[in-house]
């Protein structure tokens, strides 16, 4: 395909490079996606995907960003922007495939919609200026301004390219779910997940818990599942969604009461069966779930989940586990450069769609 990384005017056929850093800080999503336009639909070719795992360096520069001054913040913001960079430069190197635009969610610091403003760093000047591609940003506070929740930004996606599922459940530092209902998608988060999860983990010196295998030779806290399952933010009408305030506000002093008597197999273990409880409430109807994200590969975890549900749980070919995240938000960055609305005020409650992202040309 030739080469229009230069181009001023979109056009019906794009190749995007979708860029994804989640809460769960275990590494940065690439894929690399060609959108066609039609009459009825919007199809599109993966041509390959890749997750970079953060070293440790960028993993405790993440997670440290939420204490860092103004000062600091802008550092790694420019920083990180630069190190995504050169990861799109080296993914696109060589290919047959070349890319018009590159579209980055970015990494989440603050997410606090309710006052306004969510933030995720990656400077979108500074990706065009060193990937020499048209970049799409920013997705999330357009939406925010417009008094909507700013997430979850994935289910136009789910709409538009996995619609022949009932439900799309990701499983990632927060899970999410979206759904048609009564001809309207509606989407929002579930729980925090891989967010707690891996946290716990690291007091084993892992990052994760890989399989689960440390939680399935946990113990349930009666107590303390009971604790969880009483949180306020369960009980609440969508649109709502989560950050890492939530978390430290809400879960951390829960865990932290019962962490100097409990083992860590016994939280995650816990912590585990409420969250496929919870999921067990919104998956009420039988149909069929494409599970994706980091938490589908926690096999204990994806058996509770079955176990409290009526559902068919169906994981994607591929690399589409990992990838699903990153392909949407190429698609996002599409319906940008295209003028098409991608937000759902079904979904996060704001006063209309917009085409959201923030635009930088190279």
């Amino acid at each position: 395909m030739k080469s229009r990384k230069n181009m001023q005017v979109p056009t019906d056929v794009l190749t995007g490079v979708g860029l994804m850093s989640g809460t769960s800080i275990d590494g940065l999503d690439l894929i690399a996606v060609t959108f066609r336009k039609t009459a009825n639909s919007i199809e599109y070719n993966i041509h390959e995907s890749q997750t970079v795992t953060y070293s440790s360096m960028w993993r405790n520069r993440l997670l440290q960003a939420p204490e860092l001054s103004a000062l600091d913040m802008r550092k790694l913001d420019i920083d990180f922007s630069s190190w995504m960079a050169e990861q799109v430069n080296a993914f696109s190197a060589g290919k047959l495939w070349k890319a018009d635009y590159v579209a980055s969610h970015g990494h989440t610091i603050f997410h606090q919609p309710d006052q306004g403003f969510t933030f995720q760093i990656g400077c979108g000047a500074t990706l065009a200026a060193k990937t020499g591609l048209t970049t799409v940003c920013d997705f999330r506070q357009g939406d925010v301004s417009l008094g909507g929740q700013g997430a979850p930004l994935v289910p136009i996606g789910d709409s538009i390219l996995f619609h022949t599922y009932t439900y799309c459940l990701n499983l990632g530092g927060f899970a999410n779910v979206s759904y048609e209902q009564e001809g309207q998608r509606i989407a929002y988060d579930i729980s925090a997940l891989n967010v707690v999860l891996n946290a716990l983990a690291r007091r084993l010196g892992a990052e994760f818990d890989d399989e689960g295998k440390v939680a399935s030779s946990g113990i349930v806290i009666s107590p303390l599942l009971d604790e969880l399952n009483a949180l306020e933010y369960y009980s609440r009408k969508a649109p709502k969604s989560l950050g890492t305030e939530w978390v430290d506000q809400n879960i951390s002093p829960i865990l932290t009461k019962y962490s100097p008597k409990e083992t860590v197999a016994d939280l995650l273990a816990t912590f585990g069966i409420h969250f496929a409880q919870q999921i067990g409430k919104i998956l009420h109807k039988p149909g069929k779930v494409l599970v994706t994200g980091g938490g589908a590969r926690n096999v204990w975890l994806m058996k509770q989940i079955k176990l409290h549900s009526i559902c068919t749980v169906e994981l994607p070919e591929g690399n589409l586990i990992d990838s699903k995240e990153s392909l949407i938000f190429s698609l996002l960055g599409y319906l940008r450069l295209n003028g098409i609305p991608s937000t759902l005020p079904t979904v996060t409650g704001a006063q209309r769609p917009i085409a959201a992202g923030a635009v930088y040309t190279a």
